[in-house]
């Protein structure tokens, strides 16, 4: 079967060519030509930016010269090469600290949000580990972060795993008194990948400052997309993520704060690159990526939010119109203008995941999707088991146009409906009765 390209891929790429045939730019005409091509092969639509964003040709334009004509390595202080590969490393680091109002010198490049949240937390607790061994996070987090932390635990580290509001949000008053003497580190995320909830960065920040706790944030969802600021929310250690912000995949960053000064154990040994913080080769042409994504996410992002927010308020709106008994999950206010996460009662999320053949959506973070259980994100909010196995994931982007939401809203209720008319469940919903009224025998 064969028809269009999702209009997103066709305009991204579409500008990509142009632009650069008007600059005369003879080895990205070529490269553009074969993507171009490409467009006659068909592309379901992507509604999935939470799991990871299109590349925008902004930045693979500035990334192909690294990989090209300047390849050198930027640790390489004794040729041209690696001077200029150092020079473009050191452009994308002020890009970075720029989009969050930090000191460059405050930036240190990862290959992503993972390994940049297991040096903030590790390196932290190891660093105090002798006067504070004592960590607070949310059981929401991402599994990495949980993860860390019960590695921490078996290190002989005390975790508290704070539970959430209904809403997705972290009650403040628990917080603070769940602090102890001896509690080094507070790590809340930034925005959800599940819900989409953003958490009060600022109130927490000044929690943490008051009682003399560092605090940390993963950071790879909201940075880019809503507006963030290391100094007025006190945060200081924050890990961010390229590909989630129209970057490539494979590099992120950590944040660690200065003044006053944050010291920690990097997990990570070798040649001592970014300055001991993680050591290896800096991925250059990613780093390059990762700025220039930056750098377009900072002069964009009043226009991304209103267009992201304008399309997930038609695709609401529209699925509420046609499906009765569909639930949101997470608070609709404080959230990611691009994040859309709702249940459908009586409809298993996979099932109606493999009827949208379609259109590309989740059940949940990508990192967790082989598994069958229904998501930990949404039994913390206190949605039982079969609610959460209802749930849908809808990421909208730069690029998200309003012709494929209309497309997936005629869609989804199309394949909704046909699962409810084979469901027994359904049925006993329009009764008025759950399976609590069944009579087994």
């Amino acid at each position: 079967m064969t028809s269009s390209l999702s209009p997103s891929c066709k305009s991204s790429f579409s500008l990509f060519y142009k632009r650069n045939k008007e600059a005369n730019h003879p080895t990205m005409f070529r490269l553009a030509r074969p993507l171009l091509a490409s467009i006659a092969e068909y592309r379901p639509v992507y509604l999935d930016s939470q799991a990871t964003a299109c590349l925008d040709p902004r930045v693979l334009d500035k990334m192909l010269p690294l990989m090209t004509e300047q390849y050198g390595n930027p640790h390489s202080r004794t040729h041209v090469y690696g001077w200029n590969a150092e020079e473009a490393v050191e452009k994308s680091r002020a890009q970075v600290a720029k989009l969050i109002n930090a000191n460059p010198k405050e930036v240190f490049f990862t290959s992503g949000a993972t390994e940049s949240n297991n040096i903030a937390i590790k390196g932290v607790a190891n660093f105090n580990k002798a006067k504070k061994n004592h960590l607070i996070t949310l059981q929401t987090e991402h599994k990495c972060v949980l993860d860390s932390c019960r590695y921490l635990e078996m290190e002989g580290f005390e975790v508290t795993y704070l539970p959430v509001q209904k809403n997705g949000m972290v009650d403040l008053t628990l917080l603070e008194s769940s602090i102890k003497p001896n509690t080094c580190l507070v790590s809340v995320m930034f925005a959800h990948n599940e819900i989409g909830v953003i958490q009060p960065l600022r109130d927490i920040g000044a929690i943490c400052r008051k009682k003399k706790v560092f605090f940390h944030t993963d950071a790879a969802q909201g940075l880019g997309k809503v507006p963030i600021d290391v100094e007025k929310d006190n945060i200081d250690l924050m890990s961010m993520s390229s590909h989630k912000i129209y970057g490539p995949k494979g590099c992120g960053a950590l944040y660690v704060r200065r003044r006053p000064r944050v010291r920690l154990r990097s997990p990570i040994s070798g040649g001592g690159q970014e300055r001991g913080i993680r050591s290896g080769t800096v991925a250059a042409p990613l780093v390059v990526g990762m700025g220039a994504a930056c750098d377009v996410a900072l002069r964009e992002m009043d226009r991304d939010r209103a267009h992201c927010l304008a399309l997930r308020t038609r695709l609401l709106e529209g699925l509420e119109k046609r499906l009765p008994h569909i639930v949101v999950n997470g608070d609709l206010e404080n959230r990611l203008p691009g994040n859309l996460n709702v249940s459908f009662s009586c409809v298993e999320g996979e099932s109606l995941m493999m009827g949208l053949k379609n259109i590309a959506v989740s059940s949940g973070s990508a990192c967790t999707s082989a598994s069958l259980e229904p998501s930990y994100v949404l039994r913390a909010l206190g949605i039982d088991a079969e609610n959460a196995h209802t749930s849908i994931r809808f990421g909208i982007s730069r690029f998200t146009t309003q012709k494929e939401v209309d497309y997936t809203i005629e869609e989804c209720s199309k394949v909704v409906e046909r699962l409810r008319d084979m469901s027994p469940l359904w049925d006993l919903m329009q009764e008025g009765k759950t399976l609590a009224d069944v009579q087994w025998r």
